[in-house]
């Protein structure tokens, strides 16, 4: 049979997978600490939680013998993933409405962390188009819509490519719009030389644009998380500042003089 102090270990390494789970997928601090309250409740035990954008620390205290831990664990990278933060909300409120213990919850968020993915080439397609798509809106016409399409696909081909062999993933988002914006300052120039590259161009990098932290650094900001929100903002402005030297280059070398 386990000892208490395992058991008490296995639950703050459990608390700790969501958490991590949740920081990742694009969760802000508020969102993570009430689906984090909702199973320290289940779990009855107090949790103190230290958020950080590459590490979490929890210090855990069984409510019914007292047995308490501290683990630290390290964030994998950030890959924005919106069905893992509905999935563990729903979990969290499922689990609570019925009761569930400790086995049946742990195998319920192993679940969850195996879920598939979309395909790469369906993600890649489906982005594509988005891009080629927003050429349209901005008025860049159907030649743009082409290069966009074209661009946007091999650039986060690249971006991908760079982040499962865990490159810097400014360096990733930097090669990823820099492969992106060329192929299409490319495909302009030579193709359709008459027609004005500057819409293309322009979003054939929105793919690596960073919405995602620069609206939690806001709304942990509005929260009182000063310190997360901060790093959340800086995160997100080296991600803008990866895209502005990429199109930098692009712009140098294909002698386009402003977008």
């Amino acid at each position: 049979m386990r000892s208490s102090n395992k058991l008490t270990d296995e639950m703050a390494e459990l608390l700790l997978k969501i958490s991590s789970m949740l920081m990742t997928s694009g969760a802000n601090t508020n969102r993570i600490l009430l689906i984090m309250n909702k199973f320290t409740i289940l779990m009855h035990v107090d949790a103190q939680l230290f958020i950080n954008h590459k590490a979490f620390i929890i210090s855990l205290t069984d409510k019914r013998n007292g047995d308490k831990t501290t683990i630290v664990k390290r964030l994998p990278p950030h890959v924005v993933n919106f069905s893992t933060i509905s999935s563990l909300s729903e979990a969290g409120v499922k689990a609570q409405n019925e009761n569930w213990k400790f086995k049946k919850l742990k195998a319920e968020i192993d679940k969850i962390e195996k879920e598939s993915r979309h395909s790469q080439f369906i993600v890649l397609t489906s982005v594509a188009l988005a891009g080629g798509g927003l050429d349209i809106v901005f008025g860049g016409g159907y030649y743009g819509f082409l290069a966009v399409c074209i661009g946007t696909f091999f650039g986060l081909f690249v971006k991908q490519f760079l982040h499962k062999k865990e490159f810097n993933v400014y360096l990733g988002t930097f090669m990823g719009t820099l492969v992106s914006s060329a192929i299409v300052a490319a495909i302009m120039q030579f193709f359709f030389p008459g027609i004005n590259p500057d819409i293309a161009i322009a979003t054939s990098v929105l793919f690596s644009v960073p919405g995602v932290p620069l609206i939690n650094s806001f709304i942990d900001f509005m929260d009182g998380y000063f310190i997360t929100g901060m790093v959340r903002f800086v995160h997100g402005l080296l991600f803008v500042i990866s895209i502005a030297a990429s199109l930098f280059i692009v712009m140098y070398l294909f002698h386009i003089q402003s977008l």
